[in-house]
């Protein structure tokens, strides 16, 4: 306990005294360290967006320590830094993947001495930081969230534009009251991690030895439905106990899922529906035998019981199940 003490207290010092030099664009930019003064079942190491900050992730990590594990979101490097950013002064991001990759990798070896179980996670960029991760470092996690990664953007042309256009893009949202990160960038930015995203589906393919959870939205407008769907056909294909959850139009649940403050009325179901993942350990047909049953009538807690998977399953499984598109699971029956 002694040694924890002592790695929890040079880890927050750590992150005060870099930000410190840095300077900071506001607090909602700081690293977000939820820790307990004991090691944890699992500790989650999570990665926020591009030009966001780790802010996204604070509801999140809150619930997640209150369920009782150690929760980590540290500030990607060239993020929320303070400045007078714009076309011609753009703020500092990394144009280097090996630069977000030697980050990623230290933070994974902090995560793996505060608990037992390491689930890393991220939200569109930061959900290919995330999976890159765990296909180079299968042995140290134990399972990946995965919200909205930015395996392919949804325009075409945008595409194209990320591919060879050097120019300085301003975000449509950028005026959105819960967007306290960049107001703009440099495209050669985020190329990177288009180029990343192409990658990681061509290894998913071959290489995946962490179960994965892919949760999207159909009313997010930036990233490739269809090619994230079958990216994870894909996981499941590799790894049956990987997850998919695609959140129905109704909800209106933008790119930006994280928080309420960036547009998502449902935050606290998307944090039910990843609790569902992260506290249950079952694979993907056994998801589906549940749903199958249910629309047979079964209540959830009978289905569960007849399926011989009441230690497996938590009972937040049922809050997904009940906003689930059920036509995926009369497909998956039909297959």
């Amino acid at each position: 306990m002694s040694d924890y003490s002592t790695t929890t207290a040079a880890l927050i010092e750590q992150a005060k005294g870099i930000e410190k030099t840095l300077p900071i664009k506001n607090d909602a930019c700081r690293s977000k360290l939820f820790l307990h003064p004991y090691p944890t079942a699992k500790v989650f190491l999570f990665f926020h967006g591009f030009t966001a900050g780790p802010y996204q992730f604070e509801p999140i990590g809150k619930k997640l320590f209150d369920a009782g594990y150690n929760v980590l979101v540290p500030l990607q490097p060239g993020h929320g830094v303070a400045g007078n950013w714009n076309r011609d002064n753009p703020p500092p991001l990394p144009t280097e993947r090996e630069i977000y990759q030697d980050f990623a990798l230290s933070w994974l070896e902090v995560a793996q001495n505060l608990g037992q179980q390491v689930i890393v996670g991220g939200l569109s960029t930061g959900g290919n930081l995330a999976v890159s991760l765990a296909l180079e470092h299968p042995q140290k996690i134990e399972k990946a969230l995965l919200f909205a990664p930015y395996i392919s953007g949804n325009n075409a042309i945008v595409n194209f534009g990320v591919e060879i256009l050097p120019i300085y893009y301003e975000w449509l949202n950028k005026d959105n009251p819960g967007n306290f990160g960049y107001d703009g960038f440099r495209i050669p930015a985020l190329r990177l991690f288009l180029d990343m995203g192409q990658e990681i589906t061509e290894r998913v393919k071959k290489d995946l030895a962490v179960p994965v959870f892919i949760i999207c939205s159909e009313s997010d407008q930036t990233i490739n439905h269809s090619e994230l769907q079958y990216f994870s056909r894909a996981t499941i294909k590799q790894q049956s106990k990987s997850w998919y959850h695609s959140f129905d139009k109704f909800f209106e649940i933008p790119h930006t899922m994280m928080t309420k403050a960036e547009g998502n009325k449902y935050q606290d179901l998307l944090i039910t529906v990843a609790k569902a993942y992260i506290e249950s350990d079952i694979t993907w047909t056994e998801v589906m035998e549940i749903g199958y049953q249910i629309l047979q009538g079964k209540s959830f807690d009978t289905a569960v019981k007849k399926l011989n998977l009441s230690e497996r399953v938590s009972q937040d499984l049922s809050v997904m199940l009940a906003v689930m598109n059920k036509k995926m699971i009369i497909d998956y029956y039909q297959l």
